[in-house]
């Protein structure tokens, strides 16, 4: 699922890119979740760092892209941003908050589709994988090649990272549903673990980060094939 947020302030044109968005779906066989606001202020506002990609107009009333894209890139240094606008002459700005491209209006779907399609290539290029993570108060954007494991105690999660360590809400089934099976195994009850960050495994457990984790005795087969299973993908 790609996340999508769309900033306009006028309704005929959200409108618009909301059915653009819809057919490129159905054409490309994307699947998109799309959040609509019709000011940079509502979306730079406690913003959450979950976009993969922004579409976004300059000119708005209240907070205009730039200064959203400006907002946006200090806490997000990965999300792809297209601005869509009637106004060519800041086009040349828009590389200083790492804008990948933009669209004039008034908008054909063609040169839409193009901008899409480029997009999705550069979201799916990224280095890192991101996931938000909340916590009391706010929300905090982590990659997760950082994440070495992840537990819960008293009804808190901890994720334990190979900088620091990050109280947080939810639970460990949410967690798990978050950072996806393929990288991370649930080793007891109380622990999430990162494949590749496992220094050794031994009859008592595992080594991570220095530390020692139990491994619950109907799971250690699972884990020693999940791990043999993440290495030969890895090293393909």
């Amino acid at each position: 699922m790609v996340r999508i947020a769309l900033v306009e302030d006028d309704a005929e044109y959200r409108r618009e890119l909301t059915e653009f968005l819809k057919r490129y779906g159905r054409e490309s066989g994307e699947h998109f979740a799309v959040s609509v606001f019709s000011d940079g202020a509502e979306i730079a506002e406690d913003y959450k760092a979950d976009y993969d990609i922004i579409l976004m107009d300059i000119a708005m009333q209240y907070m205009d892209g730039m200064r959203t894209a400006e907002a946006i890139r200090q806490v997000d240094d990965e999300v792809v941003i297209i601005f869509i606008t009637n106004m060519p002459q800041f086009v040349m700005k828009g590389y200083e908050v790492s804008a990948l491209d933009y669209v004039l209006k008034p908008i054909s779907y063609f040169a839409f589709s193009q901008r899409m399609q480029r997009a999705l290539s550069r979201m799916r290029k990224r280095t890192r994988r991101y996931i938000p993570i909340p916590f009391k108060g706010g929300m905090r954007k982590l990659a997760v090649s950082q994440i070495t494991y992840v537990e819960v105690r008293d009804h808190d999660l901890t994720y334990h990272t190979v900088s620091e360590v990050l109280p947080a809400k939810g639970t460990l089934s949410e967690a798990e549903a978050l950072l996806g099976p393929d990288a991370f195994f649930r080793c007891n009850k109380c622990y999430l673990v990162s494949l590749e960050h496992i220094d050794s495994v031994d009859s008592s457990g595992i080594l991570i980060g220095g530390e020692r984790i139990q491994v619950s005795r109907a799971r250690k087969k699972a884990l020693m094939d999940a791990l043999n299973d993440y290495i030969n993908e890895v090293s393909k």
